[in-house]
This record gives structure tokens, sequence and C-alpha cells, in this order.
């Protein structure tokens, strides 16, 4: 069924687009406003890390008992992963029947894709009770679809230099866009920044009467050598390690508990004990996660890992080179190699760069079809620019078979450089 949706959605699509939010008024109007029925919203932009911290607040809140609505994007393997609905995702029968719905409202007006998903999700967020909604912007923030809401929470986390067709290469002009979904007079809730977001947020913050909860500022987080601490003026916790991989993963599970802090202000209560399970429990796939079961894994001889990330932008490349750096320092550590694919809207090299210095090679794989990806050939001169070593494949399964025809096991090998990458290859391993 997800198939036949994606169609439909991509049918009423704008053959150009143009930022604005004239097309989701509209349609929101025609079925009577469902965004004004919603619980409670916590409304996510940034550019890395908007995911973690959606799936820290969810585990978190629903670990102290409350229900909570999710809309995120984009899905990995079926659409239905965008919308959860007091707890479950989204069935089949419910995106048939609310899409019906959108298509008449919406006449033959065009409506792009993620305008209509996310009035869909809106309506069918208003007709369930729920507790609190976490709202995850799809691009930049000032003119994504999401934004016609008023939440009770802003949060904005770190940002850089992504769709920057759309929102501009300078990050100061990024930053205002991200900005632009502080709302006057709701706390905003800030990761962290380079200096030059912060002074854009801060200002456009200022211009709206909207409190700041900055990291480095009125919170801090301290990595300890059982997880980290948290502290602000009035809570100070020592917290477990968030069960998502990676030194950047302390930053986002902290931003987290600051939503939380702000949240238990307006009357949540999101007890210390429903953040330690929150930590603990919290599922974000593709985010570098260990693949430890499926035909992909069991191909591997013994001893060797598999490892998946999402992660498609400089920084992210920079999160992931930390984490192999990590590795390398490892009693017995294995040789790392990538495994990869990427869109050519994004910056390889600047992706690689940070990866080349510790894995031995590379292979590039061709890309999930229907996306402008760069073929495994332009993939690995883009890895030869920063000094990885890198060999076309034909696909994931063929990228593996030569590593292990070519290298010494045991390995670790890591897939990366794509969301839609990631979903595939989650797919594929069943």
């Amino acid at each position: 069924m997800s198939n036949d949706i994606i169609q439909r959605l991509m049918s009423h699509h704008p053959r150009v687009i143009t930022l604005g939010l004239e097309r989701i008024e509209r349609l929101l109007k025609a079925l009577g406003s469902p965004e004004k029925k919603l619980p409670p919203l916590v409304h996510v932009a940034g550019t890395n890390g908007k995911g973690s911290l959606v799936a820290y607040l969810r585990a978190m809140a629903e670990a102290a008992g409350y229900r909570v609505h999710v809309y995120t994007s984009p899905h990995l393997v079926h659409f239905n992963e965008r919308i959860r609905i007091a707890g479950r995702l989204i069935e089949d029968g419910e995106l048939d029947e609310l899409l019906t719905e959108c298509e008449e409202a919406n006449g033959e007006e065009p409506i792009a894709y993620f305008e209509i998903t996310t009035a869909l999700a809106y309506l069918a967020f208003s007709r369930v009770p729920a507790d609190l909604g976490i709202i995850e912007v799809g691009l930049g923030g000032r003119y994504d679809a999401t934004n016609v809401i008023t939440p009770a929470l802003s949060a904005i986390t770190p940002i850089g230099y992504d769709h920057t067709g759309f929102l501009g290469d300078k990050l100061e002009g990024i930053a205002g866009e991200k900005a632009g979904i502080l709302k006057r007079g709701v706390p905003g809730v800030i990761g962290r920044q380079r200096e030059v977001s912060a002074g854009v947020i801060a200002a456009e913050a200022l211009k709206l009467d909207a409190p700041l909860f900055r990291i480095g500022r009125e919170w801090q987080v301290t990595p300890t050598a059982a997880g980290f601490r948290y502290q602000s003026d009035l809570l100070a916790l020592d917290l477990p390690a968030p069960a998502l991989v990676g030194a950047h993963q302390i930053d986002n599970a902290a931003t987290a508990v600051a939503c939380v802090e702000r949240l238990r202000a307006i009357n949540f209560a999101i007890d210390d004990s429903a953040i330690v399970k929150g930590l603990a429990t919290v599922d974000w796939p593709a985010r570098l996660q260990r693949l430890t079961r499926g035909p992909l894994v069991e191909a591997l001889p013994p001893g060797c890992e598999l490892w998946l990330d999402g992660g498609h932008n400089e920084d992210c490349g920079l999160a992931l080179g930390r984490v192999a750096a990590d590795w390398s320092k490892e009693p017995a550590a294995l040789s790392l190699y990538l495994v990869f694919g990427m869109l050519t809207s994004k910056d390889a090299s600047g992706f690689l760069r940070p990866l080349a210095r510790h894995a031995r090679a590379a292979r590039a794989v061709p890309f999930p079809e229907g996306h402008s990806a760069y073929t495994p050939d332009e993939a690995c001169e883009k890895a030869a620019d920063v000094g990885l070593d890198c060999a076309p494949a034909n696909d994931i399964g063929a990228a593996l078979e030569d590593l292990l025809a070519t290298q010494p096991a045991p390995m670790r090998i890591l897939i990366c450089g794509s969301l839609y990458l990631a979903g595939a290859v989650l797919e594929r391993n069943g």
C-alpha cells in the first residue's frame, strides 16, 4: 500500500517548488484547520540531530506514561514510519482514507508532496487524543510546511550546510531559515551552534520575546565515564550513556533533557526515572546502528561488524570521523572499510574527508532509483579527492563480497552517505 500512497502523493506535486506556506494553509483551512486541534507541541528544526532529538524526547515522554504523536521525515523503508499516532505507526487503511479526504479538500490545486503529507499527519493527529506532539521540520523552518503551528516549545539542533539549493550557501541565511520556527513568547531550546548561527537565533528570539534555553549558556552538558552530566540553574542530573552510539549523541540526549526541563515548567510530569528509561530504550534506526542479524550480516565471516548510518553532510562526516577515531583506539581494533552512496546535491568530499584518515578503503554503490545521485565511478572520484582508495560495485551485496575477497578479515564495515541508501539496506536486510 505504501508505494501506491507515495505515487498518489507525488501526483499532485507542482513542477516548480516555491517556498511558502500558502498552499498548506489553504488545504488545512479546507480540512477544518486540524493544526489548531492538537495537543501541546514541540517543534524541532536544525541540520543534524533532529531525528535523534525527536526519538529521545518521545522515549522519555512515553516512559512517563504520556501518549505522543510524532511526525518525522524521511522514512527509511515504509512511508508509515513518518506518522506515529499516540504511540503506533499509522496503518495503511488510515493512510488511504485520510489521503482521499485531503485530495478531495485540495481539489485540482497544486500541492507539494511534503505539504499534503503534513496536512494528512495533522488531520490524523487531530482525531486521536494524545498528551504531546513532536513535529520535525522537513526542510529549513520558516517556510517549511510544518510551520503553521503554535508550539508549546521550539527546539533547534546544530545548524550546518545542507539543502543549500533551497536555503542558500551562507550559514547566516540557513540559520535564519531554521530560526523561523521560533514563535512569539514561546521558549526555544537550542543545541550546540557555531557562533554565527547562535547570533542569528538570538537576534530572532529577541524580536519575538522568545526566551532561549541554550547549551553552554542556560544549561550545560559534560561527558562522564558512565554517561553525561546535565546541569542548569534548577536541575543537575548524572545520567547513563544513551543507547544511540557516538559522542555526538551525548549532545542530542542532553538537548532532549533540556526540552523535558522546559516541559516540566508547563506541568508535564516526566521524572528523572523516565529520562533514564528513555535514554536506555530509545530506538532510531540508521543512526550509527550496528546490524546484528539478517542476510547481509550472516554473509560476513565471524568477528566482522556491519554498521549503518544515514548521515550525509560535512558535520555528519565529522561526527562519524570522531567515532572512527575512537574505534581505532580499541585494543585489537578492526580495520574500517566504507560502503557508500550519495546524492549529487551533497558535498561528498566534505562528508568523506573526516572518515578518509581512518578507513582502509571504500566501495561506492549505485543509489536507490528515483534520486539524482553520483554513479559509483563518480563517487570514487570524490573519494580519491580526499585520499581514500575506492572501487565501484554493482550493489551493496557485491560491495561486501568484494571487500571480503580482497581485504583481510575480520573487519568493520560502515555503510553510509544517505538515509535513502540506509533505508534500502534495511529493506534488503529484512
